[in-house]
């Protein structure tokens, strides 16, 4: 006969339980609170209250997001279940339990608190010896935007709709005189009649917005025309084509905008894959055994080269600046790479060359095309420096420093949509994400 262990689910605790007993030692959360420890208060955006209920410490608020991402839990109301149900929640929640609206807004609200735990990590990182900026790896990828590409319009539809709903709305209006004239009580029609009008008012925002921006690249384009110009004008002798002056035209027909989150764009991540609602979030990745994120940025084109010497001299205000940066053919960018070296870095950026097939491709042969003549004295240069085996066996680590990072952030952790909306407050969650990752890695490598 079998003998069990005995167990009584209704037997009451004689002491309180000590929750930092139920963890491992070498847990992750031990790690966040201690981390979120060395955050200044002056960081926090604390409201200030003259009664009522005492508010949640910010460091409790920021330990408990970062911890959740990590552990796959972004959404506040879901972060609000955990409080119950996780104990390692629960140990750096100290068993209390903050409401999802009060995690939704503190998110939302703690952009610099959190940027100033990001950089806390990376200090923490460096004092135990385990980052290094000699080499860094750069790299994007697409993460969805919280809005549906089916609300995405177009600009020639949002006219046409902006006059259609001014008909029906006029209809609407005279309907409603006729109902108070006969006196009768038609609740339907003022309910569709706002329908309407909130529609309409999303419509003229964003036909608004894509005419600011047509307005704001054309005196852009027309500045650096004026500049072609100049030097033009100066030249003598055979003076060759004149520069043409920009367009001020309204915003192309086929320009797009979404109606939820404005800030987001259709992007793919490449021919072969549709076109979702979606943001370009930037990672720069110690490329020296730690891969640790040092520096990230969001941006909402699906271009990767116009942000690249921006986000990587970012970091000379938190760490410093590397001495070398891997970065992959779409980076390849003159005016990038020449303000990264008067800035004393090297960067060693892919050039365009064929993607390499399988031996055995299911894929019908594409149509040969002749490969793109490089001209530019930049990238002749660069092809030829990655040519020789000291470089090349450099810019072979940025495959496996960058990519697996971010297959780590999608497949392990499973973020793969921002929760809020603007390109502002996803730059923040991108970082929050980045800061949640160098938690759960930095624990690891202690752990090693």
């Amino acid at each position: 006969m079998s003998s069990f262990i005995p167990f009584d689910r209704s037997q009451p605790y004689l002491l309180p339980p000590d929750l930092k007993s139920w963890l491992p030692a070498d847990d992750m959360a031990h790690f966040v609170v201690a981390a979120v420890e060395r955050v200044p208060m002056s960081a926090f955006c604390v409201p200030v209250r003259t009664g009522g209920r005492a508010q949640y410490h910010p460091r409790l608020m920021l330990a408990l997001l970062i911890f959740s991402y990590a552990n796959g839990l972004f959404s506040s109301r879901r972060i609000e279940r955990a409080t119950y149900r996780d104990i390692g929640v629960r140990f750096v929640t100290a068993n209390l339990h903050p409401d999802h609206d009060t995690i939704a807004t503190f998110r939302r609200t703690n952009r610099d608190a959190i940027e100033a735990a990001f950089a806390q990590v990376l200090l923490l990182a460096r004092e135990a010896g385990l980052l290094r900026l000699g080499v860094v790896s750069i790299d994007g990828t697409k993460i969805d935007a919280d809005a549906s590409k089916y609300r995405s319009l177009r600009y020639d539809r949002i006219r046409a709709l902006r006059e259609q709903l001014a008909v029906d709305i006029a209809k609407l209006m005279d309907q409603a005189e006729h109902a108070d004239a006969i006196d009768s009580d038609l609740q339907a029609l003022p309910e569709a009649l706002a329908r309407r009008e909130t529609l309409k008012a999303k419509l003229d925002e964003a036909c608004a917005r894509l005419e600011a921006d047509a307005k704001a690249q054309a005196e852009a384009a027309r500045s650096a025309y004026e500049k072609k110009k100049a030097v033009y004008d100066a030249k003598t002798g055979r003076r060759g084509r004149a520069p043409k002056p920009p367009d001020d035209e309204p915003p192309p027909p086929d320009r797009q905008i979404s109606l939820t989150d404005p800030d987001s764009r259709l992007m793919r991540r490449s021919d072969a894959h549709e076109f979702r609602q979606a943001y370009n979030a930037q990672a720069v990745v110690c490329a020296e055994g730690s891969q640790l994120i040092v520096t990230t940025d969001v941006v909402a084109t699906s271009a990767d080269a116009p942000s690249f010497a921006d986000t990587v001299l970012s970091m000379e205000d938190t760490i410093g600046l590397p001495e070398k940066v891997l970065a992959d053919t779409g980076y390849a960018s003159g005016q990038a790479v020449r303000k990264l070296q008067e800035k004393g870095i090297d960067p060693l950026v892919a050039i365009g060359r064929p993607c390499a097939r399988r031996p055995y491709d299911f894929r019908p042969h594409p149509e040969a095309k002749e490969p793109r003549r490089i001209t530019e004295p930049w990238r002749l240069a660069m092809k030829a420096r990655l040519e020789t085996t000291e470089a090349g066996d450099v810019y072979r680590l940025r495959k496996q420093t960058v990519e697996p990072v971010f297959g780590i952030i999608k497949s392990i952790m499973g973020f793969r949509r921002f929760s809020l909306r603007s390109l502002a407050k996803v730059t923040t969650e991108w970082t929050l994400v980045a800061l949640a990752y160098n938690c759960k890695r930095m624990a690891r490598l202690q752990a090693a």
